[in-house]
């Protein structure tokens, strides 16, 4: 019975000690390297072809879209081109250049417009024209506004006396006596007949910065009318082009346009025609920090000090 036994213990303790052994090679085998987890080498296949959706920048890419050309970029510098910068819109595109942003997008054959390269050249004046003869082009002196304006920048009407003559209406208005305001109205006008109006009857309380404001900012209240300053016809209204809030921008003619920013509420739509002292909004403080009505007068495209244009009060 001993001999059984130690038979028996012997026979177990091979059996465990070939256990042990072919553990030990199982565990040999996940640690050797040819069994090792596959490391893709992403820049070893960088032109080797990805799947879908997955962008992989090789050596290869990274040159091709150094050397790449941004579109338009043979009209860079042109007369009538515009090189598009960091943060630009086609709406502030259109305020920076005088025109109607859709149709630059037209001339341009842009479908989305929140589809813009940096350096991208676009066209901003109709194709056919000669933008350097329509920014050189010398224009006649507009018709300075002398009339007395009411608090909607229309000229004041005399009533009719009650005989039915118009005695008083009809009296002639005394001289006007030459102002430095209306002599630069004169002199840097550049459309006949197209007469201006202050575009509210608040006061200015920061004047034109040619650096920092671009424009004549009136203080006023919530809801005080806010008039063209000219006819004209809209060209944008809403609130897309940053740090101006609700914005309305008519455009006079070919040389002039104005923006009126940071309003409550916009009382016109895009492509209406609105007339000189019409309530086109209403003053408010989107996008600032105060109620106040920024006004800008540019002249193809550059802002200018509106006092130059504007009637004396």
């Amino acid at each position: 019975m001993k001999m059984k036994s130690s038979t028996a213990t012997t026979a177990l303790r091979t059996q465990a000690i070939g256990l042990l052994a072919v553990a030990a090679a199982l565990l040999a085998g996940c640690a050797s390297p040819q069994h090792r987890a596959p490391i893709e080498d992403r820049g070893s296949r960088a032109g080797a072809g990805a799947g879908a959706g997955a962008a992989v920048v090789g050596p290869s890419t990274a040159a091709a879209d150094a050397t790449k050309v941004a579109p338009g970029a043979e009209n860079a510098g042109k007369p009538g081109f515009y090189s598009v910068r960091p943060g630009d819109t086609l709406i502030r595109i259109g305020l920076e250049t005088g025109e109607n942003w859709h149709d630059v997008a037209r001339w341009n054959n842009i479908d989305n417009p929140n589809q813009l390269e940096v350096g991208q050249v676009l066209r901003v004046t109709a194709p056919g024209t000669d933008a350097a003869a329509t920014i050189a082009r010398p224009v006649p002196p507009t018709k300075a506004e002398t009339r007395p304006l009411d608090a909607n920048g229309k000229p004041v009407v005399v009533a009719a006396a009650a005989s039915g003559t118009a005695a008083a209406s009809a009296a002639p208005m005394p001289a006007a006596t030459p102002t430095p305001a209306a002599s630069a109205a004169t002199r840097d006008s550049a459309d006949d007949n197209l007469i201006w109006a202050w575009p509210t009857a608040a006061a200015v309380s920061t004047p034109f910065d040619e650096v920092r404001g671009k424009g004549l900012v009136f203080a006023g209240k919530a809801g005080d009318p806010v008039l063209a300053a000219a006819d004209g016809r809209v060209i944008y209204a809403g609130s897309g082009l940053r740090g101006y809030g609700n914005l309305v921008i008519v455009k006079h003619n070919n040389t002039y346009l104005t923006a009126y920013a940071h309003n409550q509420a916009l009382l016109v739509k895009e492509d209406q025609v609105v007339r000189r002292g019409q309530k086109i909004a209403e003053m408010g403080s989107s996008d600032a920090e105060r109620v106040q009505l920024h006004f800008e007068l540019r002249k193809l495209g550059t802002a200018i000090d509106p006092a130059r244009l504007l009637p004396p009060r």
